[in-house]
């Protein structure tokens, strides 16, 4: 795996980059994270390249993984554990970042997106967590 990092503008309009793992595929790469950053990318998406100085930066995303990344924050830390634990019982996975209430998502194509959704949107209303649908490629019927 190589490493690869994406260009983004942050919560104060600064520029800012995240770095990510990825798998080479012919001239492309396939990300290997789920980004807690980043938005637009998921797990599996692939991705082309330039190369600045040694370093690989992210130009165009190329194909989607239909993943979707969700990003976490919670309210209290004590939670965070038992809740990644039952995303994953829902067919998700899940990263831990620097910042110990804050957790990446993965849910993959083939996972039903609602439950996961509604889930979220409780924890939400009930002020345990906020979070974000950071590249969403799953489509609900509304």
């Amino acid at each position: 795996m190589e490493k690869i990092f994406f260009e983004y503008t942050d919560l104060e309009d600064q520029y800012a980059i995240e770095s990510a793992w990825a798998d080479k595929k012919g001239e492309y790469y396939v990300l290997r994270n789920i980004l807690f950053y980043a938005r637009g990318y998921s797990w599996g998406d692939t991705v082309s390249v330039e190369n600045r100085n040694g370093e690989l930066y992210v130009v165009d995303l190329i194909e989607e993984s239909g993943h979707t990344t969700i990003r976490v924050i919670f309210y209290d830390v004590e939670i965070a554990k038992d809740t990644a634990e039952q995303l994953i019982t829902m067919g998700c996975s899940y990263e831990g970042s620097n910042i110990a209430t804050l957790i990446s998502v993965d849910v993959p194509q083939d996972v039903d997106y609602r439950p996961i959704k509604l889930f979220l949107d409780e924890g939400e209303m009930n002020e345990v967590w906020s979070y974000e649908e950071a590249c969403l490629a799953h489509e609900l019927d509304t």
